[in-house]
Order: C-alpha cells, then sequence, then structure tokens
C-alpha cells in the first residue's frame, strides 16, 4: 500500500472535548429569559459550615452563576452544628425560594440527616428523601395533571444533558435503549441516582463502587428499573460500554486506560480528582473532562422549576 495513502491510525484520532460551560450557556440563556419573567427575583441561599476547600470554591462559583442570570444569591456561614438551624431559618424564610448546603459537614450520616432538614419544597439540589422517591419510582409529575414536575439531583442530572449534547441519546420515552454504560461510583448523592436515571431510560448500566459492582436495567415490566448482583468485572464492562462515567474522589483509583475501552464511546469525569489516563482521548469519541458548570446550572434551573411548583402550578 502507498504509504502516502494509508488510512489514519487510532493514534491520530483525538476525541472531541466538550467544555461543560459551553453547554451550560445554552441552558442559561433559557434561564435568563423566564427568570426575567417572574414577578419577583429568586433569591437563593447556600449553607456553608464545611471546612472543606471544595465547598468554599463551589459556593463562590455558585455565586457568580446566579449573578449571571439574575438571581440573588447569599452564602450563609454556619459552625457544623449550627448548620441545622441555619437550614431551618432558611426553610422559614418565605423569602427565600432555594436553598443549597455545602457538603461534606459531619462526613457521616448526620449529613444525611441535614440532606433531609432541608424543606423539599426550597431543596434545589434534589437531595431529599421526597426527591429520592420520585426519582427510583420514576415518578417525573407531583400531580395528576402533570403540571407541576418533579425535580432530579443536580450533578446526575448535569450529567444526562452532557450525554445528550454528546450526541449519545436516541429518540423517545427511552433515549438510552440499547446504550450499555459503567459507572465508577455508587454514592447516594451522584452514582445511584445516575444508574437508576439511566436505566430508566433504557440504558443496561454496571455500577461500581467498593461493595463491588451491581447491574442497573429497565424494568420488564415498564416505569421504572431493576437492579441485579451480577459477577461481571471491571474489563468485561468497559470493554461493552458505549458510555463510562467516573467520580471516584481518590488519587489511588487506577485510571481508566484506553486499551480498556470500547473506540467510539463517551467518557465523562465528575471527580475533582483525574480518574482517566491521558490516553483515551486517542479512543474515546467524546471526552468530558469536568462537570462543575453544569452542576451548578441544574440546580438554578431546579429553583426555578420549585418556584413555578409553589407560586404558579406548572
Amino acid at each position: 500500500m502507498d504509504p502516502q495513502h494509508k488510512p489514519p491510525s487510532q493514534e491520530t484520532r483525538t476525541a472531541s472535548v466538550i467544555d461543560p460551560s459551553v453547554v451550560a450557556e445554552t441552558f442559561r440563556r433559557e434561564i435568563r429569559e423566564e427568570i426575567a419573567a417572574l414577578p419577583e427575583p429568586l433569591f437563593l441561599v447556600g449553607v456553608l459550615a464545611a471546612d472543606h476547600g471544595p465547598s468554599y470554591t463551589y459556593a463562590e462559583y455558585t455565586r457568580k452563576a446566579c449573578e449571571d442570570v439574575g438571581v440573588r444569591f447569599e452564602i450563609r456561614h454556619a459552625t457544623r452544628l449550627s448548620a441545622e438551624a441555619a437550614i431551618r431559618s432558611a426553610n422559614e424564610d418565605p423569602g427565600v425560594h432555594g436553598i443549597m448546603v455545602y457538603y461534606p459537614i459531619f462526613g457521616t450520616e448526620q449529613d444525611v440527616y441535614l440532606r433531609d432538614t432541608v424543606d423539599p419544597s426550597k431543596d434545589i439540589e434534589g437531595l431529599h428523601t421526597f426527591w429520592a422517591r420520585c426519582l427510583y419510582g420514576n415518578q417525573r409529575f407531583l400531580d395528576e395533571a402533570r403540571t407541576k414536575k418533579a425535580i432530579l439531583p443536580c450533578t446526575p442530572l448535569a450529567i444526562l444533558k452532557l450525554v445528550e449534547a454528546a450526541g449519545f441519546f436516541g429518540e423517545g420515552e427511552r433515549p438510552l435503549e440499547g446504550r450499555s454504560v459503567c459507572i465508577f461510583n455508587r454514592s447516594e448523592v451522584v452514582g445511584r441516582p445516575l444508574a437508576s436515571m439511566m436505566a430508566h431510560d433504557g440504558a443496561h448500566v454496571t455500577s461500581f463502587d467498593i461493595d463491588g459492582p451491581l447491574l442497573f436495567v429497565p424494568s420488564s415490566s415498564g416505569g421504572t428499573h431493576e437492579a441485579h448482583e451480577t459477577m461481571v468485572d471491571r474489563a468485561s464492562a468497559l470493554r461493552q460500554a458505549d458510555i463510562v462515567v467516573t467520580g471516584v474522589p481518590s488519587r489511588s483509583f487506577p485510571h481508566v486506560q484506553a486499551a480498556e475501552i470500547r473506540e467510539g464511546c463517551l467518557c465523562i469525569n465528575f471527580s475533582t480528582f483525574k480518574n482517566f489516563s491521558d490516553d483515551v482521548q486517542g479512543k474515546a469519541k467524546v471526552f468530558v473532562p469536568r462537570v462543575g458548570p453544569m452542576t451548578v446550572t441544574m440546580a438554578i434551573r431546579n429553583s426555578l422549576r420549585l418556584y413555578k411548583n409553589s407560586h404558579q402550578g406548572g
């Protein structure tokens, strides 16, 4: 074969890299218009009690994002032991339309209690047990007339919107029908909700955490999803996956390597730590290195939805 006409090698291929800030801006344009049409400004409160650098960074980023779309945002500082009182104060204030709490605060089950202390009608992160029941039951509306939409946790929702932006969604009620997904993270905040949401949308999801793998699949009876024990290993799950999502908050996590993934897949990292080897960009079709800007945007979008549910009936 003429060397000048050799087919391009795998090494010359470079994945398209999605900047979540660019995708977020497409949503923010719509959010700005809707907020400008409200009868009053949206007022959100962030409760910051964690002595945790990333929490301060995230709070400041939230403030700037809110200002950008015309939302008033106030950071209320508290100690670990006064965080509950700060949350309850915001719950009881009719002028506060949404609440965000920056975790970890205790880093224990007490944080779960604090998440359930937030009034669900003001929980813009979608972390209250009320919203979890809606999510796992695939209940997308709160009323029979289907005018009041349920909200979803903002980071899993952000990831789904990035999957759509990457061109990996199909049509219909189950846009991930036939897709194989591998997720490294099964936290109650991101990983497990994401696996369930993707299974609701038709995907077969292998979820890994320190307790081993689980398989999330669409329910055979329709509507929700099913979770099953599985013996599949990391190598097999990655080899089959159209979409790989990682969120392991540890430097010791073995990076996902190009040799492990399927050519043409989508790779998304939502951890503050690097979870993918650089060489995956030579094999993946699309790479998303971070999710943060979309998470904040989805939280603001949730606040708008909650306001409409409470004040306008839809």
